[in-house]
């Protein structure tokens, strides 16, 4: 029983991500709440599905595919604060080009985040989903973070195929020449991160940090 909760948990989730993609689905949708309230409310089914995802994952049955040993915890806390920043750089940022970003103000010739990585959200969670795999060795949690990881760098072409179409080819293509999609693709360039973000980042890493063992049921620390 615990292992179908845990199918239809990620039959859900992915479910709640393909349909509202559709263009049809999504126009229909925005027309009948708007896009604000359209996107609240898919923010908000998408995260009551993924903690959905995860529980079902912790009460599925335990098989050990391989065993956690201490330098995989200090891997993984090194890489989460790098994904929880690029969370919190990427959100609201002009960057037309993928999805959490604004679609305004964005400058090719300072194209910040985006000049270095073209989706930094989707690279944020597949850095989560790395980091999560390395650690739980389970047969459950293989499964999800591996399906995650998949998912992140598939969705980054889809992504480009959706934009493409809505911008238009020669929009598109003249704005992702200065945004690749492998992050650092064109060498390292000038970006000056604002500094209210990074302590942002800083203050939330360290939250979820605290309330890991509160929500998880496991501390995160080595």
């Amino acid at each position: 029983m615990d292992w179908l909760n845990f199918a239809l948990a990620l039959a859900a989730f992915f479910a709640s991500h393909w349909i509202p993609a559709r263009p049809g689905v999504k126009r229909a949708m925005q027309a009948r709440l708007g896009p604000r309230l359209y996107a609240a409310v898919f923010g908000l089914v998408s995260l009551a599905v993924l903690a959905w995802v995860i529980v079902a994952a912790g009460r599925a049955p335990y098989v050990t595919i391989w065993e956690q040993y201490p330098w995989m915890r200090w891997a993984a806390n090194i890489i989460m604060p790098l994904a929880v920043a690029l969370v919190v750089l990427a959100l609201g940022a002009p960057n037309p080009l993928s999805f959490g970003g604004r679609r305004e103000g964005f400058d090719p010739l300072r194209p910040g985040l985006a000049g270095i990585m073209r989706h930094p959200l989707l690279w944020a969670l597949f850095l989560w989903s790395a980091a999560h795999l390395l650690v739980n060795g389970d047969l459950a949690h293989v499964i999800l973070f591996g399906i995650f990881a998949l998912f992140c760098l598939a969705g980054m072409g889809l992504l480009d195929k959706r934009r493409r179409r809505d911008l238009g080819a020669a929009e598109w293509q003249r704005l992702a020449a200065v945004s690749p999609n492998l992050p650092f693709a064109r060498g390292l360039r000038r970006w000056h991160p604002p500094v209210w973000r990074l302590v942002l980042a800083l203050a939330l890493w360290a939250g979820l940090i605290l309330a890991h063992p509160w929500v998880i049921g496991v501390s995160p620390l080595p």
